[in-house]
């Protein structure tokens, strides 16, 4: 990215922070769903900015609560931890990306494009991927679970349409193999890495995310063939 005017460059630095802090309003009239929102996505910005070794109280702090009216509504650190889990990485996910994926009536590649940029605008921010990262780094088992996700709503469909686009077996006729998961894995972790240069390294990216996933999906295509199963 070139280097532009000062209140460019603020804006660019107010789009990789973490989210302006919401704390409750209203101690005394809450109706309860809202206030359990209200602390989940709290929670979400906080382990965000300070990693799952955040204090309960230090949030209870920013939240204006006490402690022990936040574990009225999360009875563990751990339950708070699923919560934000489930808000972030499985609550994000978008099943109409699977019905994308499968989609014959569109060209492969327009829809692993499509595919890709639509799921960069949910994973590309500061949130998701400081989470994930700190998620991986403490060990949560969050990431597994997720992975085991992606693989089975994402990965598996993508293969079974580059065979059927390439005239190879089924994935029913021959089972996925391993350097085909690893090639997905390729592309898919090319496209989170330039968020970790974002929101980890703090580097801003050089060109446009579109333009990007629209290379490495090009490259990508141009590349699997190789090692797919031959035909029948």
């Amino acid at each position: 990215m070139e280097n532009g005017t000062p209140a460019e460059e603020a804006d660019v630095k107010k789009s990789i922070g973490p989210r302006p802090r919401t704390p409750i309003r209203d101690q005394q009239r809450l109706d309860p769903s809202e206030r359990e929102a209200i602390i989940a996505r709290e929670a979400v910005s906080f382990f965000a900015e300070h990693g799952f070794e955040g204090q309960t109280r230090e949030l209870a702090k920013r939240l204006r609560i006490t402690q022990p009216l936040l574990y009225r509504y999360f009875p563990s650190k751990e339950a708070l931890i699923e919560r934000v889990y489930q808000e972030v990485f499985v609550g994000r996910w978008k099943p109409s990306w699977e019905k994308l994926i499968a989609d014959r009536s569109v060209p492969l590649k327009t829809r692993l494009t499509q595919f890709y940029r639509e799921y960069a605008e949910v994973i590309l921010t500061y949130e998701w991927i400081r989470l994930f990262m700190f998620a991986g780094l403490k060990d949560l088992g969050l990431n597994a679970r997720y992975l085991k996700m992606l693989r089975e709503r994402a990965f598996e469909r993508v293969i079974e349409e580059i065979r059927f686009e390439y005239r190879r077996p089924s994935t029913r006729e021959v089972p996925t193999t391993v350097i085909e998961i690893e090639m997905v894995w390729g592309l898919h972790a090319a496209i989170f890495y330039l968020g970790v240069r974002q929101f980890i390294y703090s580097m801003p990216l050089e060109a446009d995310v579109s333009s990007i996933i629209d290379a490495k999906v090009t490259t990508f295509l141009g590349g699997i063939r190789s090692v797919l199963p031959a035909k029948l």
